[in-house]
């Protein structure tokens, strides 16, 4: 049984004392492929060098729409450039809105739409996170895909969205990512939402080193190990064999970023 985690944070200083025992038990846990996310363009000589050490790692650029006030007139040329550079690189992200709290939601707007015009530009998909925002995400996403068509795909990462929003994602042609948050036990409207999402548009991802599932609540950290808890969990809730999850989201992960399990 093969897995792929389509979202993770490896370097992050969490993981440098035990890094190569991580992926040991990622290994064991037939975690066969980790697509790297980014937070900001500074990361990308850290996160290349994961990638350099593990070959089953990919990886993106972009900036994390809590990053957004970093934004400069020359990071989209910037961002553009680091995506060039390397044959690993497999999307743009992450990016997204985030108003949970946020005082700049027009800057948000602003930084989230530079970057979906990279990712059109260079035909990558994107990574979308999205916090307290989903109406606002689904218009600058609508009007991207009339503009650029099928060049805007990607994924809503770490879903916890309503049924409802759940379904304007899927209409647009997005893929749907469920972490740990989805094992919790007051998650049900997440649980819904992953009833919900058809078999060829199901992702999975740890999200590490955050949300460990359960039965990992308790950890230090999340692990890319424990994306087998959040695939164990989403067949008990869909009805299906694990071996079946395991294969599908295999399968549209390597469909949507362009990878060889």
């Amino acid at each position: 049984m093969q897995l792929i985690d389509s979202h993770v944070h490896l370097n992050f200083d969490v993981f440098e004392p035990d890094l190569a025992a991580v992926r040991s038990r990622w290994q064991a846990a037939g975690v066969v492929h980790l697509v790297h996310s980014c937070v900001e363009p500074a990361e990308f000589a850290s996160i290349r060098a994961i990638a350099q050490q593990f070959p089953e790692v990919s990886f993106a650029v972009g900036l994390h729409p809590l990053d957004a006030h970093k934004w400069t007139e020359s990071m989209s040329t910037e961002i553009l450039s680091l995506a060039c550079s390397n044959d690993r690189v497999v999307a743009i992200g992450e990016m997204g809105l985030d108003f949970y709290k946020a005082e700049n939601q027009e800057q948000q707007r602003e930084v989230f739409e530079a970057q979906l015009e990279i990712a059109a530009t260079l035909n990558l998909p994107v990574i979308i996170h999205c916090r307290e925002a989903a109406a606002q995400v689904r218009e600058i996403l609508q009007s991207m895909k009339q503009r650029h068509g099928e060049k805007i795909r990607g994924v809503m990462h770490c879903w916890s969205g309503t049924p409802e929003e759940t379904a304007w994602f899927l209409d647009l042609g997005f893929y749907i990512s469920f972490s740990g948050i989805v094992t919790f036990k007051n998650a049900r409207t997440v649980q819904t939402a992953a009833q919900m999402v058809s078999s060829d548009r199901l992702l999975i991802e740890t999200d590490c080193p955050f949300l460990a599932p359960v039965p990992k609540r308790k950890e230090r950290r999340n692990e890319p190990a424990f994306v087998w808890h959040v695939a164990e969990f989403l067949a008990h809730l869909r009805g299906v064999e694990l071996e079946e999850i395991a294969a599908q989201t295999t399968a549209n992960a390597c469909q949507l970023f362009g990878l060889s399990a």
